[in-house]
């Protein structure tokens, strides 16, 4: 199984759309993919991530659309209306961590000063937990650290999500056992950036997933 994440076009963030640029981009991510063996389609339900889809989506009609309401942005802010640092803004807080020396990868980063009480952490369980249940239905069952293949067959499939940076941070995060702050931190996808992960396509097999491609955006150039 290879799950291609898609990150959208550049946006006009306040209207949740793309940008006279951001449509070329996604014009140019849907012809990078069109070799990919795709089997089905899934997007965030966000706007700008759905007008990006939609590219690929036009020039492949015979592939099912489906939406996966839990891969929204994430959000940020207080959950108690005390006042945090940075406002919480994941991408601010991890820099602010790595600038004063504080480890991005431990493992208790959710009770640390800057993610405690923080919007983007409940985002982030919420995407660990609704993710599992994605894959699933896709055919690897979570077992312990580890996906369990029940396919029948070795058969290699390919799904692609067109999602955001942060849910994607998240959800490669939960799937690698990874902390989000390491990965908010260390994973940059540039807008329509392509990111591959693949899990063994053996019967019965318990994986980790294989990082095959990260945040690649040579069809801008």
């Amino acid at each position: 199984m290879r799950i291609i994440f898609v990150r959208h076009g550049e946006p006009d963030y306040q209207k949740d759309c793309l940008t006279p640029e951001g449509h070329i981009q996604a014009e140019a991510v849907a012809k990078r993919l069109a070799n990919e063996k795709i089997e089905e389609i899934y997007s965030s339900p966000m706007g700008r991530a759905r007008m990006t889809m939609q590219k690929f989506a036009d020039k492949h009609q015979d592939l099912p659309v489906k939406i996966l309401d839990f891969m929204h942005e994430i959000n940020w802010g207080s959950t108690s209306g005390k006042e945090i640092p940075l406002e919480g803004h994941p991408w601010n807080c991890v820099n602010e961590m790595v600038s004063r020396g504080i480890n991005i990868c431990d493992s208790d980063w959710k009770n640390g000063p800057y993610f405690y009480g923080n919007t983007a952490t409940e985002n982030v369980e919420d995407i660990a937990k609704e993710i599992d249940g994605w894959l699933l239905s896709l055919g690897y069952e979570r077992q312990g650290f580890y996906y369990r293949n029940l396919h029948k067959d070795d058969a290699q499939h390919t799904v692609v999500l067109f999602c955001h940076g942060g849910s994607s941070c998240a959800a490669i995060a939960h799937m690698t056992n990874l902390p989000f702050t390491f990965t908010c931190a260390a994973i940059h996808m540039p807008f329509t950036a392509v990111t591959i992960l693949r899990l063994d396509k053996n019967p019965g097999s318990l994986c980790t997933p294989v990082l095959e491609q990260l945040s690649d955006i040579r069809h801008l150039a």
